[in-house]
């Protein structure tokens, strides 16, 4: 508890909300763009921030980064994406991304941001993530140089992870945003044979070390809504999967003034 100097107890600190709209495997083209442009007109505004859990691109041409950037681009409400598989297809990543961030979304690849919301500081830890699979279905760090490459892309977005969520670690409120599954939970679903192409238990140790608030991923898009990480709550927000264009999330907490440091 705070004590003042006087030896009376502190007010109790002002309680927060923070509102999050969060959607993967938006897969935009020329078929759904108007659609998806209305999408992001309707819930801005009445959330705080929007966080697109990767697949952002049907196949990752730049011009379906345009479309996404005329979607975002009106929209205030301040936008974090994440990539996904769909987005590396056609090589073109980095125009993927200066085109999407060019109209203010601003994209974890991996990498972290503290966003000040409602007098909290909000932590958002991305990264894509990436394959490996499950008890039962690991993908060794063995054999030829190719599936040990694998296995390395998958160390390199876990210590990016890990390095985001140590960088928030004083945030009072802590989200990863995937794409990829920490957890076979939100796969259920999805038939088993595949599921080491969906994630990677890996991706769990900085998750289970940091204990975030809120995990959100897409990809899986026949898998479970919700599932959880040594009590941290994981959510599979593939639009397939929820059905809607965005689920809201409501994290309320402490209100706090933002720290000088991080």
């Amino acid at each position: 508890m705070d004590v003042r100097t006087n030896g009376a107890p502190a007010d109790q600190p002002e309680q927060a909300t923070v509102r999050i709209a969060a959607a993967g495997d938006i897969h935009i083209n020329d078929v759904n763009a108007d659609a998806v442009a209305s999408a992001f007109r309707e819930i801005d505004g009445t959330v705080d921030l929007i966080l697109l859990a990767g697949d952002l691109t049907t196949l990752g041409e730049r011009s379906q980064a345009e479309d996404l950037a005329r979607a975002c681009e009106p929209v205030q409400t301040p936008i974090f994406a994440v990539l996904g598989n769909h987005d590396w297809h056609s090589n073109s990543r980095d125009q993927v991304v200066d085109t999407v961030e060019d109209a203010g979304v601003r994209v974890l690849d991996p990498g972290c941001a503290v966003r000040c919301v409602n007098g909290v500081e909000v932590g958002i830890v991305g990264a894509k993530g990436f394959v490996g699979g499950f008890p039962g279905s690991h993908l060794p760090d063995f054999g030829e140089p190719s599936l040990r490459s694998v296995y390395a892309e998958t160390g390199n977005e876990v210590e990016g992870l890990e390095e985001g969520l140590h960088a928030v670690a004083a945030c009072p409120f802590k989200i990863v945003l995937l794409h990829y599954s920490p957890t076979a939970e939100t796969l259920q679903g999805e038939p088993e044979a595949i599921w080491a192409f969906l994630g990677s238990d890996r991706l769990a140790a900085p998750i289970i070390e940091h204990q975030p608030d809120l995990v959100l991923h897409g990809h899986a898009h026949a898998g479970a809504f919700e599932g959880r990480l040594g009590g941290v709550p994981v959510f599979n927000v593939s639009v397939p999967v929820i059905g809607r264009d965005f689920w809201v999330f409501e994290l309320t907490g402490s209100a706090r003034h933002p720290a000088e440091i991080h």
